[in-house]
């Protein structure tokens, strides 16, 4: 039986992107994995990321390593797609040539005719998932409209285009069925969804027609971009008890001038308006964000203002990256990378270390009381599930004593028992 083998780098909505593959794959006289460590298939398809400096370089010795496994006849066929391959599609070609070929991002078709797949339209409804079977990603829309300084994205995935309500939740009623109960919705930009082909913000009604399918028990929200804020999106998280109270609401920074060279749409005053507003109306809710530092023409005036901002708003959780310049954008075209790296990277370290104690604080709070907890996974030792402001791989995890046999998948009152900075420590209600 032949064995394809599919490797997914970078984000979750890559890993739909594979997953979209595997869905044309799915046939009973071929075998198909998601393993990045497997070398047994005969035909492998690495998925790579291309958005920053380290995941590039990530993707690019994943390549090289299969390479060498086809020369030393470990594996026969090896076939790149994805957002590095995408733009750098002619400079990969010639440096790596093992690859039989290298494909964009929204080459799946063509892909799954190399492949001698025929390729089937009808399936755009289904899914084969990667993930544990009870979460599922469901990506609500492709490429973006926003102009940011830094981000490469718009080059690679082009303007945004949202996927139809429909193919949607037919999407989410078959994930359902195979039983998901958890969704998490990803894009680009949430909040821009239906814009283009409904011309107004749909993601309220979506995620309310969303939380109507049964057996879905979760929904969460990743990557709201902060100007044009849909507020409405809050009534349906009081208002609907399955959509999680959480929130990714990637900021990059609070300095205007950073901000304002940054090419946001959305200033200091803007941000904490934005941030308290949601806190009042949702004072449960946690709220995950993530910042740049080391942009262009950051001062250390600017960065002191990002610490002091850090320690003010106290977000439930945090992510810092360092900023690499990427060609054709407007930050590369028209600023001097002028932050030295290890400046940089010391920033990011002081910004990490400050929210390490926050988060410790936001945890040490949570001791004695309850949560509802969906298992993930187990180990030797604890079963491992999070709460419902917790995302799968980002975000804190729960650890349950195995003295109770729990299974995968479903949800139990879980009382706090001790806490880390990262990690939480419960026992069963």
């Amino acid at each position: 039986m032949p064995k394809i083998n599919i490797i997914t780098l970078g984000c979750s909505k890559n890993l739909v992107d594979s997953e979209n593959l595997a869905t044309q794959i799915n046939d009973k006289n071929i075998e198909f994995t998601f393993d990045e460590f497997n070398f047994d298939a005969d035909t492998v398809v690495i998925n790579t990321c291309g958005f920053i400096a380290d995941a590039k370089e990530e993707s690019v010795n994943t390549i090289l390593e299969f390479a060498q496994a086809k020369v030393d006849g470990k594996i026969s066929n090896l076939y790149v797609m994805g957002c590095l391959s995408e733009r750098y599609k002619d400079e990969l070609t010639n440096d790596i040539p093992e690859v039989n070929q290298y494909f964009g991002v929204n080459d799946i078709k063509e892909i799954a005719e190399q492949l001698k797949i025929d390729y089937k339209k009808e399936l755009l409804g289904e899914r084969v998932i990667s993930t544990p079977s009870h979460f599922a990603y469901l990506k609500i829309s492709e490429g973006c409209d926003r102009t940011c300084a830094f981000c490469a994205i718009p080059l690679i995935r082009g303007k945004h285009k949202s996927v139809r309500k429909e193919i949607l939740l037919k999407q989410a009623k078959n994930l359902a069925a195979k039983g998901v109960k958890e969704l998490i919705l990803i894009a680009q930009d949430l909040t821009y969804y239906g814009l283009d082909i409904y011309k107004k913000q749909m993601l309220p009604e979506l995620v309310e027609n969303l939380s109507e399918i049964k057996g879905i028990e979760i929904i969460r929200l990743h990557y709201a971009y902060p100007a044009n804020f849909p507020y409405d999106i809050l009534r349906v998280m009081k208002e609907k008890n399955n959509v999680a109270k959480y929130l990714d609401i990637p900021f990059q920074h609070i300095s205007d001038n950073v901000l304002k060279r940054m090419r946001r749409r959305h200033n200091r005053k803007q941000t904490i308006d934005l941030t308290e507003k949601i806190r009042n109306e949702i004072p449960e809710i946690a709220i995950r964000t993530t910042l740049l530092v080391g942009f262009p023409g950051e001062t250390e005036k600017d960065f002191e203002e990002l610490k002091s901002f850090v320690k003010e708003m106290r977000f439930d959780r945090l992510g810092v990256f360092t900023y690499s310049e990427e060609e054709d954008t407007y930050g590369g075209d028209n600023y001097e990378d002028d932050v030295p790296e290890e400046l940089k990277q010391a920033r990011a370290d002081e910004i990490m270390e400050i929210q390490q104690q926050i988060s410790y604080e936001i945890n040490q709070a949570k001791v004695g009381k309850i949560f509802k907890v969906i298992i993930d996974k187990e180990n030797e030792n604890y079963f491992i599930g999070r709460t419902e402001f917790d995302s799968p791989e980002v975000d804190n995890e729960v650890l349950i004593s195995k003295n109770k046999n729990l299974k995968t998948g479903e949800i139990y009152p879980v009382k706090i028992i001790s806490a880390e900075e990262f990690d939480l420590y419960g026992e069963l209600v």
